[in-house]
This record gives C-alpha cells, sequence and structure tokens, in this order.
C-alpha cells in the first residue's frame, strides 16, 4: 500500500499539463492547451487541458479527469502505477508497506506481465554486467558497435545466457509464475514426449543481447533480442510474440527517450532497427524511432502524430526493399502529415553513418539529402521506368495516387505542380487523373454512406427518438455552478411567496448578498428537492460538505479525492464549456459573452427552470390521478390550480410567455 503523504505530495506536484506533454503535443489555447487525442484517430484537435483545474477533457472519447485518470486510460495502468510513475518523475520518494506474497498473487494479469517483463529486463542487465560470460560475450559484442557504457546502460540493453532455461530457472526461483513467463513469450513451453505429465521450459532469447521494448512512459511490453552465433536456420532479430501488454503494430522502439527531443524540434526521425536508433541518441541525434524490422503501420504513425506533424524516413543506401518501403510513406500521407525521405550512400546504414561521422556532419547530411517525397517516389520510379512509355504512364499514376491520399487540397495542387516538372507531363493531364481518383473514392463513400444509411432507416423505424431529459440537464447545471462558482459571494434577488390585500399569491423580491453554494443549498432545502439522478445526488452532498467545511474550496483537490467514474463525470462537466474554445471564435472576431458576468442570474435561473420544471411533473401526477379516481377530487384540483398560479408566477420571473 502506497501512504496516504506520498499521495498528497504527489498530487500536489505533478502538474497536469506537463505529464500529458509527454504523451502529447500540446498547443495553448487561452488559459488552456489542446491536441490532438491519444485515444482515437482525428485530425482537429479535441483534447482540452486545463492547467487552473488540473482536469483533461477528450471530447473525441468521452474520456476525462486528473493526472492519474490520464496514466490510467493512456497507458493501462492501475491506481498505485500511476502514483509511482509520477513520484518517479517528480522525484518523489515513494512510502509504502512491504507486499505479503498473497497481495502479490493478486495483482491482475496484465500487471503480472509487465512484473515479469521488469525482472527480465533487470535479470538480462545484470548478466551483462555482473557476469563473465556476460562480459565477454554480451557488453563485447555493444563495444564492438561502439556504444558507450553510458549508451548501454540508457537503453538497458542486456544478455541472454547461452543456456536453455537459465533466465526461467532465475526467474521461477524469485517467484513469478511460469504461467506469465509463457505469456509474455520469455519462455517457451513444450510437452514432454518422456513423460505426458510434465512439460520442458526454454528460454526464448538464450544466447542472444537483449533490447528491451518500452511503451511510451517507460514500461517494459516486450524484447528483442539478436543472435551472435552464424546459425543460419536461427533469425538473426527475434521479438518477442503478442500478448496482452506486447502489440508490435502499435509500438515504436525508442519513442519513450525520443519523445522529449521529438515534440521540441517538431520533426521524428524513423528508421529501421534497433541500432540505428541507439547509434543517432549516441551520436546526439534523439527524436528518432524505429519501426523494429515490421511493416509501418497506421498505429505507429499515430504514436508520432501526437507529437509532431513531420516526419523523415531514413533509408539504407542499399535497401533491397527500398520499392515496398514507400507504402509507409502513403500511409504517413493518409494521416495528414508532412514526410520527407533520406537514403544513406551505398553500402551505409544510419547505424554506421552515424557511427563513423560527427554530429555537425551527419546534421548536415540529414538536412542537405532529405528530399520531399514527391522528389524522392518520382526520382525512384522514373529510375526503374527506364524510358518505357507504359512503365512511365504506371509511375505517373502511381505518384498521383500517392498525392491523392494528402487530406490538404492546397498541398495537393503544389504537389501536383512539382510532379509534372519532374515528369515533363502537363498539369492538366495530372489534375484530370487526380479527379479521377477522387471521382471514384467519392463513389466508394457514397455506396458505403447508402448502405449506413439503410441500416440506420431500419434502426430509425423501429426505435423513438430519445428525448432530452430536462430534468438531467438541469441537475448537471446545478453541480457545475457548485463547482465552478460555489464559494463567489453573489447578490441575489430572492422571490418569497405572499398573499395580497384580495387573497391572490404574489412574488416579492428581496435581495441578498450570499454564497453561491449557500444559494442553492437553502433553495432546494426550501422546497424539499432532491436530485434524481443518483450520481448528481453523490456529487451535490460532497460538494456542499467540503464548500462548507474547507476555508478554500480547491477544484484539484476535490477531483482527486473522488472515485475514477465520479472524476470523470466531473471532468465532463467542467470542461463541457472549453469544448466550444476549440473553435477558436475569436479568430472569428466572435466574443462569446463570459458566463462569470452573470453567475447569479444562471444560477436563480436554473433553480427556477427545475422548480417550474417539477411543479409541472407534480401538476401531471395530479392530473393523472383525477382521471383515474371516481371520489371526490376537489382537494387535488384545488391543489392543481395552486400549482398553476404558482407556475405562471416563477415563469413571469423567468420572462418566459405561458400558452
Amino acid at each position: 500500500m502506497i501512504s496516504k503523504n506520498t499521495i498528497d505530495q504527489v498530487y500536489e506536484t505533478a502538474r497536469l499539463e506537463e505529464v500529458i506533454g509527454d504523451f502529447v503535443q500540446l498547443k495553448k489555447s487561452g488559459s488552456n492547451f489542446k491536441g490532438l487525442s491519444p485515444f482515437t484517430d482525428e485530425r482537429s484537435p479535441s483534447f482540452m487541458v486545463s492547467p487552473v483545474k488540473q482536469i483533461w477533457k477528450d471530447f473525441s472519447s468521452g474520456k476525462g479527469g486528473n493526472v492519474v485518470a490520464f496514466l490510467m486510460e493512456h497507458e493501462h495502468f492501475t491506481y498505485p502505477e500511476a502514483i509511482k510513475y509520477l513520484a518517479k518523475k517528480y522525484n518523489i520518494e515513494v512510502e509504502e508497506t512491504e507486499q505479503s506474497n498473497e497481495d502479490k498473487e493478486q495483482a491482475n494479469e496484465r500487471e503480472s506481465m509487465y512484473l515479469v517483463s521488469e525482472f527480465a529486463q533487470s535479470y538480462f542487465k545484470e548478466i551483462l554486467w555482473d557476469t563473465e560470460l556476460g562480459k565477454a560475450i554480451g557488453l563485447s559484442y555493444f563495444k564492438e558497435r561502439g556504444f558507450t557504457d553510458e549508451t548501454i546502460k540508457k537503453f538497458e540493453l542486456g544478455y541472454c545466457l547461452d543456456q536453455w532455461d537459465g533466465f526461467t530457472t532465475a526467474a521461477l526461483d524469485k517467484g513469478y509464475k511460469l504461467n506469465y513467463l509463457e505469456k509474455t513469450g520469455l519462455t517457451i513451453v513444450k510437452d514432454d514426449p518422456n513423460n505426458p505429465n510434465s512439460s520442458r521450459k526454454f528460454d526464448r532469447f538464450k544466447g542472444r543481447v537483449m533490447f528491451p521494448i518500452h511503451s511510451m512512459s517507460g514500461r517494459v511490453l516486450g524484447f528483442g533480442g539478436r543472435i551472435l552465433t552464424n546459425d543460419k536456420k536461427a533469425a538473426k532479430y527475434l521479438n518477442s510474440p503478442e500478448s496482452d501488454i506486447y502489440h508490435k503494430s502499435k509500438v515504436l522502439y525508442g519513442i519513450y527517450y525520443a519523445k522529449q527531443a521529438i515534440a521540441k524540434e517538431d520533426n521524428c526521425f524513423l528508421v529501421e532497427g534497433y541500432t540505428d536508433v541507439i547509434q543517432f541518441a549516441q551520436r546526439g541525434i534523439h527524436n528518432v524511432v524505429s519501426s523494429s524490422g515490421t511493416a509501418l503501420t497506421s498505429e505507429q504513425i499515430r504514436l508520432i502524430n501526437r507529437l509532431t506533424k513531420n516526419i523523415t524516413v531514413l533509408f539504407d543506401g542499399d535497401a533491397a526493399g527500398l520499392r515496398a518501403s514507400l507504402r509507409g510513406i502513403d500511409l504517413i500521407l493518409e494521416q495528414g502529415m508532412n514526410v520527407r525521405v533520406c537514403t544513406f550512400p551505398e553500402g551505409e546504414d544510419p547505424d554506421s553513418f552515424a557511427k563513423n561521422n560527427e554530429l555537425d556532419e551527419v546534421t548536415a547530411y540529414l538536412e542537405n539529402n532529405s528530399k520531399d517525397f514527391i522528389q524522392f517516389k518520382a526520382s525512384l520510379l522514373v529510375k526503374e521506368a527506364n524510358n518505357d512509355p507504359i512503365k512511365r504512364a504506371d509511375t505517373v499514376r502511381d505518384i498521383v495516387n500517392s498525392i491523392a491520399k494528402i487530406p490538404d487540397r492546397i498541398q495537393k495542387e503544389i504537389y501536383i505542380q512539382e510532379c509534372a516538372q519532374i515528369m515533363n507531363i502537363s498539369e492538366a493531364v495530372l489534375f484530370n487523373t487526380l479527379a479521377q481518383i477522387g471521382k471514384k473514392e467519392t463513389a466508394d463513400v457514397q455506396k458505403q454512406q447508402k448502405e449506413e444509411q439503410k441500416a440506420f432507416d431500419v434502426v430509425r423505424n423501429e426505435e423513438k427518438q430519445e428525448k432530452v431529459d430536462v430534468q438531467y440537464v438541469l441537475e448537471r447545471k446545478i453541480i457545475e455552478s457548485l463547482m465552478l462558482y460555489g464559494t463567489h459571494k453573489e447578490e441575489f434577488e430572492d422571490l418569497v411567496l405572499k398573499e395580497n390585500e384580495s387573497g391572490d399569491l404574489i412574488l416579492e423580491p428581496e435581495s441578498m448578498e450570499i454564497k453561491v453554494y449557500e444559494k442553492i443549498y437553502l433553495d432546494l432545502q426550501e422546497d424539499e428537492i432532491e436530485l434524481a439522478n443518483e450520481d448528481f445526488r453523490k456529487m451535490y452532498i460532497k460538494l456542499i460538505e467540503a464548500l462548507n467545511e474547507e476555508e478554500e474550496f480547491s477544484i484539484t483537490t476535490f477531483v482527486n479525492g473522488l472515485d475514477q467514474d465520479m472524476a470523470n463525470q466531473i471532468s465532463s462537466i467542467l470542461m463541457e464549456e472549453e469544448r466550444y474554445k476549440l473553435d477558436n471564435w475569436e479568430s472569428k472576431e466572435i466574443y462569446p459573452k463570459k458566463k462569470e458576468i452573470g453567475v447569479a442570474q444562471l444560477v436563480s435561473e436554473t433553480i427556477l427552470t427545475l422548480r417550474c420544471f417539477l411543479i409541472k411533473k407534480r401538476m401531471g401526477a395530479l392530473q393523472k390521478t383525477t382521471e383515474q379516481s371516481n371520489e371526490d377530487n376537489r382537494e387535488a384540483l384545488e391543489e392543481i390550480m395552486n400549482y398553476i398560479q404558482l407556475n405562471k408566477l416563477l415563469n413571469q420571473k423567468l420572462n418566459r410567455v405561458l400558452s
């Protein structure tokens, strides 16, 4: 268990915008920050962060909460993991009681897999540095590659002994379960042909140098292992298999170390191998990640897209699969990103080039040899066409297909003009080809939309349209007012129900200066109104208690004390107004009125509207009772008439005309 003192210190120290900024590129938007959602695939920002309130809201997925909630959602941390991550980031010592074996057994499956992976990382490091075989074989290999001790330690490189079950035996001796060793792929388990009741256990990475693969937050997800012998039957590089914590299509090697540099430089260098990343980082270029030898995926591109819009793809000088790699460039374009390409001299790759040249030479080479994708693709395909008219026509079509994937129309036009010059073909022909591609895509989209519309029409005919829950909206507004303005002192014009000389009910105004939370509490108490929504009812009780007991009410402190579901709901309520700031109305010279200017009016109107709603609801219930009853209903009818009169007076106060 983590002590309350540690948790309080973490909440007081952690800055939401700094933590989220490690995962999402944030831009200032008034008093808030905005960015692309890290939970959905989008091109327009719908993710808002409030440094003042220390809460965030993702309008595209509906998620929201405080700093811990973000880490739990984004990194799939448990609550203790999120606290420990923040404590490590802000150098806070974690006070906790010793975990018993029973507590370890209760850890969930994902957490158990993380723990096994983290043990493996520390084990492989220990073997590399503290054993004779590790130093002689593993460390020697890394030194031959030109890696310094500092670099080897930074990337937490290791070595797995060339033994059948050295690692597995060590893990089992430490109390880690074989089940999780197998699920993470660290251990291979096979039935023993000589004994049906037992199994044989092997280390997957035996005899390999180890490259831990980290998540964006630094958790170990899996491993890459390179064999050091000349065994032609064994793969040169071996990756962890897919698991609950490791999905290779969604992971980039080095992203944990590179994320801040990528955001700072506003560019990401994309390479193919582990050593390319490490060698570049050692040379002083840190904004580098690798797809770890797998084909580039949309998920990996979106990971970079959160940090920058610019990618520079680095290819080996003699890369055999250069033509096939162009598919990755099209994927980058589809995500609305800017892509450049740089190839190295023949016989060189990013690893060797960074190793053999000084930082200023590498930087100058990248700057001078990075081509816009259209120049690179055109020059590559023109060579392949080799004056063959049919191949040349295919080349043009191929390039225009790539241009068609770019979402921005201005960029498309500029690229068409550039392509026309490179390929020595008229712009009109290229625009015509682009239009044909667009026409086909539009037809495909329309066809799909028609099919979806048919399905929707069936559902729409079967289901009645859902009505707006007025009471829900009003109760939500009460919670929002308490959160935002609860401690504000405002002058309220209250309405006191009195009889005039004729015996009629009238509402007389009386002014009073009172805090917003006191006004809401007294009004709801006077009418004996209890919030109907269970969640709002719980929030209301907690809010009134906090506002009444605390001298200085803090939204951040209040949200941090709630459970995850309630914190998410509160964040949604508080950030709802921020949604409209995403549209940047001021840039269109539209200046919305600030809500703070009319707090007293907002609160009064909300409560009056709720009263009117409940009166109408009560009148409806009474009317139904009188219609269904054969008894004397004079008392009920008299009550209805009184409610009609009261409803009329309240609506007059709201400046509403009743039919």
